[in-house]
């Protein structure tokens, strides 16, 4: 894939170098700075001057200016040149010798004892960009002697060379480069990385010098870049170990440099530039008859024979949006990351958090949603940038202008989509998700009202499940434009929820009555009368509870009345007073008989007029469905066991009062009876269930209901009570036919009681109130368990006053233990219980010698509690 990344500039014309010497060809060049030096065939060195032109456009170009050429007087080509600013000398290699030239004069310069500072027998050197020696008035030169298989290091001085180190090489070496300690070099047969200073050598590959030219190009600290066969650019440290993939290069490479991210490789007819990054190739320009590339100091330069040209990188950023134009995204994000370094920290971060966003933008367009939203996440994107190019998700308020230059190239959503629905549709559900994700984090901090109200917007357009959730959670969308768009799409209880999530109660209940009344459509909540009520149930303004009330009760009063009954109890929460609700739901019979059994059942209110109202309201209720006619027995049977349950639990209602209201009411014996029972009238009560309703079990079910909280003594007298009312017979004036069936019920009555209930009676009393007539055979199992009691209680009272006699015995040993011994009784000696000192020797002693004072004593045995009591079950032994 290929991207402008250079161009090429002339740097020295060929008029300007040689006029009409055709036969002069360039050897070697050296750029330090503005200052260009050029070697050429026929030993001279010309001196330049390079200036850069910005033209209006922002296009570069170049200026030379020639200050000077000088004659070496050696008659051959010079090989190389070399510059060494430090010392304001040029090494020059021609005719196999190293010697110096000043850079101002181009003079050879002679050493200190009068002759030229010279190295004879060289094929080749290098400079240590990374040196070791700390003299900055210094230079280390590496050497290749044409001597056989011998590298040597020079320090090379302003005036002189002086050799520091020499070694010998496996096989005569033909290129060279030297960073700090290591030298890297291209053998006859193969690669290898060298430490001058600890002779350690590592093998790198194998490369055959007569068919390809070798290239060694060191590029950064303790890396070289080399010529490896195949036509790959290899990169190696001084550990021997390639970090990056190679570059695939030509066959026919001739010189390659490093202009970061680029690697640039010149061969017989072509520049090629290949990514570190990523190892693609990314330019090709055309170039004949090259022969030199060179970097100096992050300037590429290249030379034909007759001319000097400079590669000029594009700017990064021009770079990075070129690769965006053409929807390169990975490769503009590669290509950014890598130039980190080149970049200052705050500007390569804005420089990177705009590339991403724009290559999220890309992404978005060709609906790569899951990798836009990383590019978005990552780029901290303003997410009104997506926001705006929905139509109309925007409140109308908001401040937001879109960010300039643009971050991408459409108008809006319907641009992008160019009329496909079902991409808007994609398009739509993405910023669905990803609102949802952002707007609870960082990202939506300033914009949170923006944020929300697309996000509701959006929900209500795409009946999206998460519309209630949203507004029943924290929130911050804008009413006023929220509330259109809401209508438009029939979303009704959620603006209702909007409405009440701004303070807004009443507007919400008047819309959502509305929808329960048919006015306006929306199935949002089929339930929505049931959430009324419940609303209503938790709403802190009462004048609102008692305005939408009689609504909920005329709808349904079995449901509104749970707007009083389900009241949440909370502190600060104004509470309805209980009569007020009572004379509201005066024309709602149902609600008000079960606010009332909410009160009373459930609440446990203790109140006098709530319990008689209620048990009013219940027989109102029996005795209405004792009027129609036909009666129905199943819900007539319902409201008098209700009834019943009230008059035998609440101790509260007013008795007489109601005795009074169904006095003459034979169908409600029953309630009657238990009404009697209230008011102490056991004979009544017992009276009415066995002549009137001949109803033995309630009438036991009587007894034992009655003598519930009392003791055992009222239960006796109960049950007495109803055994005298089975054996009294019929009542006076009451004929044996007339009573149904004459005593012979009565009588089995009696004995079914004493045989179920023996253990509640008085044996001795129960055997003289029985008939001398009654056969022994049908109370058997009444007296077997009457003489079982009695043996029982026997022997429990024998044994308790065995015990009692054997603890009477056990304290009049101790105390005679404890008469034997002697008690001290002094001044300093305290009381036990009082703790103050003995004023006279009258004490008492507790068990284990402890004296304490007599008064003491007497009053701990009068305030505790050590009488007993030995009861027997029955009071008969």
């Amino acid at each position: 894939m290929s991207v402008k990344a250079f161009e090429l500039v002339p740097a020295v014309e060929r008029d300007l170098l040689m006029g009409d010497k055709a036969r002069i060809n360039i050897e070697c060049i050296e750029c330090c700075g503005k200052h260009l030096y050029v070697g050429t065939n026929d030993c001279f060195i010309h001196h330049f001057l390079l200036d850069e032109v910005t033209s209006s456009k922002g296009k570069l170009s170049y200026s030379a200016q020639k200050l000077l050429h000088k004659y070496l007087g050696l008659k051959k080509p010079v090989a190389e040149l070399r510059a060494a600013s430090a010392l304001e000398r040029l090494i020059v290699l021609c005719d196999g010798i190293v010697f110096l030239v000043d850079m101002v004069t181009l003079e050879t310069v002679p050493s200190a004892a009068g002759g030229g500072a010279k190295i004879r027998g060289v094929t080749a050197f290098c400079i240590n960009e990374n040196p070791v020696n700390g003299d900055p008035f210094c230079v280390e030169m590496g050497v290749l002697s044409s001597k056989r298989r011998t590298v040597q290091i020079y320090m090379v001085y302003e005036d002189r060379v002086q050799l520091v180190k020499e070694l010998t090489t496996p096989e005569q070496p033909c290129a060279v480069s030297l960073d700090g300690y290591f030298l890297c070099l291209a053998l006859a047969t193969q690669y290898m990385i060298l430490n001058y200073n600890t002779g350690a050598s590592q093998d790198l590959f194998p490369y055959n010098s007569e068919e390809r030219r070798p290239i060694v190009k060191r590029i950064g600290r303790e890396e070289f870049l080399l010529a490896a066969p195949g036509g790959l650019g290899m990169f190696a440290n001084a550990e021997g170990v390639s970090q990056r993939a190679p570059v695939n290069w030509s066959e026919s490479v001739i010189g390659a440099a490093v202009c970061f991210p680029y690697v640039v490789a010149l061969d017989e007819s072509f520049i090629t530039i290949h990514s570190m990054l990523d190892q693609q190739l990314k330019q090709t320009l055309s170039f004949r008859d090259g022969h030199i590339l060179q970097d100096f100091e992050g300037k590429v330069i290249l030379a034909s024979t007759k001319a000097v040209y400079v590669l000029v990188p594009l700017p990064l950023e021009r770079q990075i949006q070129d690769l965006l134009a053409s929807h390169r995204v990975e490769e503009a994000l590669i290509l950014t990351e890598g130039a980190q370094r080149n970049i200052p920290k705050d500007k390569f971060q804005i420089l990177h958090k705009r590339i991403l966003q724009q290559a999220g933008f890309i992404q978005f367009g060709q609906l790569q949603f899951l990798e836009a939203k990383e590019h978005f996440r990552k780029g901290q994107l303003d997410v009104r940038e997506l926001i705006s190019l929905y139509p109309l998700l925007l409140p109308a308020s908001s401040s937001f202008t879109r960010c300039h230059p643009p971050l991408h190239e459409f108008a809006d959503l319907n641009h992008l989509a160019q009329g496909d629905q079902e991409k808007v549709l994609r398009c739509k559900k993405f910023l669905i998700s990803y609102l949802g994700e952002v707007r609870s984090t960082e990202v939506a901090n300033g914009c949170r009202e923006d944020v929300d109200t697309a996000l509701l917007k959006l929900y209500a357009e795409q009946d999206h499940e998460s519309l209630l959730d949203l507004l029943a959670s924290d929130n911050a969308c804008l009413l006023a434009d929220s509330v259109p768009w809401l209508e438009k799409y029939h979303k009704y209880f959620a603006l209702g929820l909007l409405y009440h999530y701004n303070g807004q109660d009443s507007a919400a209940l008047q819309l959502w009555i509305r929808v329960v009344d048919g006015d306006l459509q929306d199935s949002t909540r089929s339930d929505l009368y049931e959430y009324i009520v419940d609303f209503l149930c938790s709403c802190f303004n009462l004048d609102l509870v008692w305005k939408y009330a009689d609504w909920a009760l005329r709808k349904d009063p079995t449901t509104g009345v749970h707007i009083f009954t389900r009241r949440p109890v909370c502190k600060g929460q104004t509470q309805l007073n209980p009569d007020d609700v009572i004379t509201y739901l005066g024309k709602h019979d149902q609600a008000l008989l079960l606010y009332l059994e909410h009160l009373v059942l459930e609440r446990r209110i203790q109140k006098e007029k709530f319990h008689t109202h209620l048990a009013v309201l219940y027989l109102e209720r029996v005795l209405l469905l004792l009027s129609q006619l036909p009666t129905d027995e199943e819900k007539l049977t319902r409201a008098r066991e209700r009834l019943q349950a009230l008059l035998r639990e609440s101790n509260l209602y007013r008795v007489q009062f109601l005795l009074g209201k169904m006095e003459n009411s034979e169908q409600l014996l029953l309630e009657r009876a238990t009404l009697h029972g209230k008011l102490e009238e056991h004979d009544k009560a017992l009276h009415i269930l066995v002549h009137k309703l001949r109803d033995f079990p309630s009438a036991e079910a009587f007894c034992i209901w009655a003598s519930s909280s009392r003791d055992s003594a009222y239960r006796q007298q109960l049950f007495h009570l109803l055994l005298g009312v089975y054996l009294d017979g019929n009542p006076p004036g009451k004929s044996q036919t007339a009573a149904g069936g004459g005593s012979g019920d009565l009588e089995m009555a009696a004995v079914d009681l004493l045989n179920r209930h023996g253990e509640v009676f008085d044996a001795v009393r129960v055997l003289r109130m029985l008939p001398e007539g009654w056969s022994l055979q049908l109370l058997r199992p009444f007296l077997g368990r009457a003489v079982r009691a009695s043996m029982h209680a026997c022997r429990t009272s024998q044994i308790a006053l065995g015990l009692a006699h054997s603890e009477n015995l056990q304290l009049l040993h101790d105390r005679l233990k404890e008469r034997k011994k002697p008690i001290f009784v002094s001044e300093k000696k305290g009381c036990h219980l009082c703790h103050n000192t003995f004023s006279e020797p009258s004490v008492v002693c507790l068990p284990g010698g402890v004296p304490v004072h007599t008064h003491c004593i007497a009053q701990r045995v009068r305030d505790s509690p050590t009488k007993r009591q030995l009861t027997n079950s029955s009071n008969h032994t």
